[in-house]
């Protein structure tokens, strides 16, 4: 029987997955719901060599190893980052800021420029319509929807998210982070610049049971001020989004039958921090190897699993600390210890601080909690 591939799903993954599918010969279809690659709002995320050390230029591995031509926004040079009372400025080859969703220079647009196979815009193709059609199936839908629905899903926290894009002055190879639980309890909120006149401002709320409580409308004025304080500017909103329950967890199974489950439909957002575009990159790339005989995809996808557990022992962990203790954190960072994270590129300090941390978080039916 000839293979013959479906992508369901033109995001980071579907199309790093067809990408390399073609270069080995292999033409697979396409099928998207939306009306373009990245049809969402606008927003910016970055990548940060710290979560995917020991590789330390994340856009060099994605082209260097895989073939993978990305075009970030600007590299970071300096990342402020805020608790309630204490501030520390990072200074080095940080990493990448790069803009996602409905915009001409978004990861997702350009990914689209080099696929040759066939896109379905506005398609209404569903998995077992597809499953039934083709040989094999690769569920790039952005979200965990399809692996809950088959049971091969472990969803381990869901988050609320309010971002907004802000018109200023800007330095594009700077950002801003606060981890400050009176802005964000037991969440976090960036500030990326997508150019020297636009930037993207978000917060993440985790949906937990302390935060029944809060409203995020209210949280997220507090927010904006605080941001135009910092930077001492009206930041007027252009464009504004708001996502409610976004859920984070990660498939039990990589693959099952001809099935292959990649990006958010296997559960490359990392819990600690969100983010997750090279995770859910590699899972496209690493399906492909598979249908091409170059390795076997449960295999490939074990170190990105483990990168998901340990970012999972890390939040688990920051929903323990108070802010006083995010203050001791981020009193360290500016200093000694600060410099010695830029400098130590061989380790992994995420998979490092998980180590020390999981004796200490408790563990029930495979998950942290």
């Amino acid at each position: 029987m000839k293979m013959d591939i479906a992508i369901m799903g033109a995001g980071l993954s579907g199309l790093a997955c067809a990408i390399t599918l073609e270069k080995h010969g292999i033409t697979p279809t396409i099928f998207e719901k939306r009306s373009q690659p990245g049809d969402r709002f606008v927003n910016g995320e970055i990548l940060l060599s710290i979560f995917t050390r020991p590789k330390h230029d994340d856009i060099a591995s994605l082209s260097e190893e895989y073939g993978i031509f990305l075009k970030p926004a600007a590299q970071i040079q300096k990342m402020n980052l805020f608790s309630k009372n204490e501030k520390a400025i990072l200074e080095g080859q940080l990493g990448f800021t790069n803009i996602r969703g409905r915009h001409q220079d978004s990861f997702e647009a350009q990914l689209a420029r080099e696929v040759k196979s066939t896109i379905h815009y506005h398609s209404e193709a569903t998995y077992e319509q597809l499953s039934r059609e083709y040989s094999h199936v690769i569920l790039a839908t952005g979200d965990g929807d399809y692996s809950k629905k088959v049971r091969n899903f472990r969803e381990d926290l869901t988050v609320s998210i309010k971002g907004a894009t802000v018109s200023g002055n800007f330095d594009r190879y700077t950002v801003f982070s606060w981890i400050d639980y009176d802005l964000a309890p037991l969440g976090y909120c960036y500030l990326i610049p997508f150019s020297e006149k636009e930037a993207n401002i978000s917060l993440a709320i985790p949906d937990l049971p302390q935060n029944s409580d809060k409203n995020t409308d209210d949280l997220w004025e507090g927010f904006c001020q605080k941001v135009r304080t910092e930077l001492n500017q009206p930041l007027p909103i252009t464009d504004q989004f708001q996502i409610t329950g976004y859920p984070i967890g990660i498939c039990r199974s990589a693959r099952i039958g001809n099935t292959f489950y990649v990006g958010n439909c296997f559960g490359s957002m990392m819990p600690f921090m969100g983010f997750g575009q090279y995770a859910a990159i590699l899972s496209g790339v690493y399906a492909a190897y598979d249908l091409c005989g170059l390795g076997k995809y449960e295999k490939l996808m074990e170190p990105l699993r483990q990168s998901y557990e340990d970012s999972l022992v890390m939040r688990r962990a920051m929903e323990q600390l108070s802010d006083e203790g995010l203050d001791r954190i981020i009193r360290l960072l500016q200093g000694y210890w600060g410099e010695k994270l830029l400098q130590t590129r061989a380790l992994n300090p995420i998979k490092l601080a998980s180590r020390l941390l999981r004796p200490y978080i408790k563990v029930k039916n495979g998950t942290t909690s």
